[in-house]
C-alpha cells in the first residue's frame, strides 16, 4: 500500500509540476456495472456496486490533457439459481483501487474523450455461497486472496461534459486484459474484469 501511495503521489507531482497553471483537481463517485468474462462464467451475472475517488486535470493545449485518478472500485460478479424450490446464490466480491491514466480530449469547451491504461491493485476478494429451501437458508464466506491476483490491468474508455460550475458527468468502461486467475490450469484466456462506470463529480 505504501508503494501505491508513492506512485500515485509521483505520478500527481510529475504533472503538476510541469502543467501548474493549468491544472484542476477534483473528486468523483458512481455506480459501477461489474462482470467477469472469459471462461466458464456463463451462470455469472454482473455485479452492481460503486466508485469512489480523487482526480487531477492536466491540461497540455487548450484541447488536450492527461487525467490521472485514484478510485476505489467494487467489481466481480453475482448469481442465482432456482429450481424444485431450492435457491442457490453466489457473490463473488473483488474491491480494488484502480489507477487510471487517461488521455483526455476536448471536442467542445464541455464534451471530451477520454482514453488510456487503468492498474488495479487488489484489497479484498471474497466469495459468498447462500442455499435456501423452505425457508431454512445455510451461508459461507470464503477468502479468494490465493485464488486471484493482486494486480489488474486493463484500457478504459468514455465520455465526459463538464459543466461551468466545475460539476461533471462521465460514462466509461474499462476492458480487463489480463487473466485474474492466480492459477489458470487450462489453455484459455482464463477470466478477465469488466466494468462500465456512471459517474458525477466537481472539479476546482
Amino acid at each position: 500500500m505504501k508503494k501505491l501511495i508513492l506512485a500515485t503521489a509521483v505520478i500527481f507531482g510529475v504533472f503538476y509540476s510541469a502543467h501548474s497553471q493549468t491544472t484542476h483537481f477534483g473528486f468523483k463517485a458512481g455506480v459501477n456495472f461489474a462482470s467477469i468474462g472469459g471462461e466458464d462464467v456463463d451462470e455469472f451475472d454482473g455485479r452492481t456496486g460503486f466508485h469512489a475517488g480523487i482526480l487531477a486535470e492536466f491540461m497540455i493545449t487548450e484541447q488536450f490533457g492527461i487525467q490521472p485518478e485514484l478510485l476505489y472500485s467494487m467489481q466481480g460478479a453475482e448469481s442465482e439459481y432456482s429450481e424444485s424450490g431450492i435457491t442457490e446464490k453466489g457473490k463473488i466480491k473483488l474491491d480494488y483501487i484502480n489507477i487510471p491514466l487517461l488521455a483526455k480530449y476536448y471536442v467542445t469547451p464541455a464534451l471530451n474523450f477520454q482514453l488510456g491504461p487503468q492498474l488495479g491493485f487488489l484489497i479484498n476478494s471474497e466469495g459468498e455461497y447462500e442455499v435456501s429451501f423452505q425457508g431454512e437458508t445455510m451461508s459461507e464466506t470464503i477468502d479468494l486472496d490465493e485464488e486471484v491476483k493482486n494486480i489488474d490491468f486493463g484500457i478504459s474508455g468514455g465520455l465526459g461534459y463538464k459543466l461551468n460550475s466545475g460539476i461533471f458527468f462521465n460514462g466509461r468502461y474499462t476492458l480487463g486484459i489480463i487473466d485474474i486467475n492466480e492459477e489458470n490450469e487450462f489453455d484459455g484466456d482464463g477470466n478477465q474484469n469488466n466494468v462500465f462506470q456512471l459517474s458525477v463529480g466537481y472539479m476546482f
